[in-house]
């Protein structure tokens, strides 16, 4: 009967462990459950943030208004360079006549 007995102690201390690691299992997995809850509550808040400054704006016409200003500004610095190699050949001129 001691035989039967320190089997089935032991059996206990096996289930017992087992029970403490799927308790732990449980824990953690709640508490990584939560930290999920909180991200997607901080996400849905942010995509609702961004709705409401876009809400009433074609996003079309914002995407094609951007390629609009980066094409002036393109064509802003090409301007530029053209009227600053103008300028120096203005001054390359003027040093000769000084000269």
């Amino acid at each position: 009967m001691t035989i039967d007995m320190t089997v089935m102690q032991s059996d206990l201390d096996r289930l017992s462990e087992r029970v403490e690691k799927a308790a732990q299992l449980v824990h953690r997995l709640r508490d990584e459950q939560q930290k999920l809850l909180r991200e997607r509550a901080e996400l849905a808040q942010r995509l609702e943030d961004t709705e409401r400054k876009l809400q009433g704006q074609d996003v079309a016409a914002l995407v094609q208004e951007l390629a609009t200003l980066r094409r002036e500004q393109k064509e802003w610095h090409t301007e530029r360079r053209d009227v600053a190699s103008r300028v120096e050949g203005m001054l390359r001129k003027l040093e000769k006549l000084e000269a």
